[in-house]
């Protein structure tokens, strides 16, 4: 079989490796958090992890509030102002982790997942996780499902494909999120970051969006990133003929990002270490669930799906 599944058990969570046995390319993901830890491809200098990541399950759960690696964002994504909201004519305040005054990056960043489906054939191997929110945050009262599938398939493409379904008995709002850290084996200075749109969303002080748009032409043909701070969110322009992508660079690799149509949002954070950089795929804007921008309604009994690609390979 080309590619393959393991599972390994650590403590009460489990370790799981899809691997293409033939060029010896292979993801790493926690079920704590379904997150992805390490997407490892070979090169001409040995095994290259693109992807900053934990030691291991324990040190996931320990610090996974520092930066929040690979975590997913789920059901709002970055800040919610003053963690406060009003939906349906209700108002709400969720529990969830706060940065200052705001909550912040969802309520299921450290959620346990089960694996309710593995497969492994010539084409694939693949793992999906799933968690039942039972709206036991008082903020968010509203029962929801994710299925989480994490894909590996030939060329190095890595494909995370989310199901979220509604289990409440009316509509509820909803936003979804990753982010992972990418690093390129050096500071994220020497490389070159460019992705297909020239939207940025206007934020405050606060990194909540204005609902104005900031012409930002940087990325287009590529930016060296060397001297360049970012904490901001484009939108991606869905009405091209292709997907949308983004993509980073150095001499050594390059990380190739389609998203789907349903992942119209980037966020990117570089972190003052400068050893990785979060490029977070979302549904929606920060703050979605107060200004509405790319907020989903999800109605009763029924479900939504996005899906983000990467593709990470060595550079000749």
């Amino acid at each position: 079989m080309q590619f393959t599944v393991s599972i390994q058990e650590e403590g009460e969570y489990q370790v799981v490796e899809l691997k293409d046995q033939t060029t010896g390319t292979s993801a790493q993901v926690y079920s704590f958090g379904a997150l992805l830890n390490a997407f490892t491809i070979p090169t001409k200098t040995g095994p290259f992890n693109g992807i900053d990541g934990f030691e291991n399950i324990e040190d996931a759960i320990n610090n996974c509030t520092a930066g929040f690696k690979s975590s997913k964002l789920s059901p709002y994504v970055c800040r919610l102002q003053n963690g406060k909201y009003r939906f349906d004519e209700k108002d709400y305040t969720v529990e969830g982790f706060y940065l200052g005054e705001h909550a912040i990056h969802g309520l299921l960043f450290n959620a346990p997942f089960q694996i309710t489906q593995t497969k492994s054939t010539n084409l694939e191997a693949s793992v999906i996780f799933s968690h039942h929110y039972k709206g036991t945050d008082t903020g968010y009262p509203f029962p929801f499902t994710l299925h989480i599938k994490w894909k590996l398939t030939s060329g190095n493409n890595l494909q995370v494909l989310t199901t979220a379904t509604n289990n409440h008995s009316s509509a509820i709002p909803f936003s979804d999120g990753w982010h992972p850290y990418f690093t390129m084996g050096e500071s994220i200075d020497s490389a070159t970051l460019s992705f297909s749109t020239n939207k940025q969303l206007a934020f405050s002080e606060d990194l909540l969006p204005t609902g104005q748009i900031i012409e930002d032409n940087r990325f287009i043909d590529g930016q060296k990133m060397e001297g360049v701070v970012l904490d901001n969110c484009f939108f991606l322009d869905n009405n091209t003929e292709t997907l949308p992508n983004c993509t980073l660079k150095n001499d050594a690799v390059t990380l190739t990002i389609t998203p789907d149509k349903h992942y119209p949002y980037l966020q990117i954070y570089t972190p003052p270490h400068r050893k990785s950089i979060a490029i977070e795929n979302l549904t929606s804007a920060p703050d979605s669930f107060n200004n509405g921008i790319g907020l989903l309604i999800i109605e009763p009994h029924h479900t939504i799906e996005c899906s983000t690609t990467y593709a990470l390979h060595a550079n000749e």
